[in-house]
């Protein structure tokens, strides 16, 4: 059991990546990554910024998100050191 209860940003990035998987909207990953609107919209502009997650039109207004190659590679590096931290 962790000592405290607050996620690191890396864990909140990979989370983000993980919801978004499959393609979802803004409204899906703040609530499944527990997050309020101003927290969501930063990391995702970071998360866009470094070419970890796309946004993909499909209706109009909906927007949904979606990682990259890249940010599936990095999901996959997080997951994989949270394993080594246990």
């Amino acid at each position: 059991m962790r000592m405290s209860q607050r996620r690191s940003n890396i864990e909140i990035i990979g989370d983000i990546l993980r919801v978004s998987q499959n393609g979802t909207c803004k409204t899906k990953i703040m609530y499944n990554v527990n997050m309020s609107y101003s927290q969501i919209q930063k990391y995702l502009g970071f998360l866009m910024s470094q070419g970890y997650i796309v946004k993909a039109k499909v209706g109009n207004p909906s927007v949904t998100y979606q990682p990259t190659k890249r940010g599936l590679k990095l999901l996959k590096s997080i997951d994989n050191f949270m394993e080594v931290l246990g």
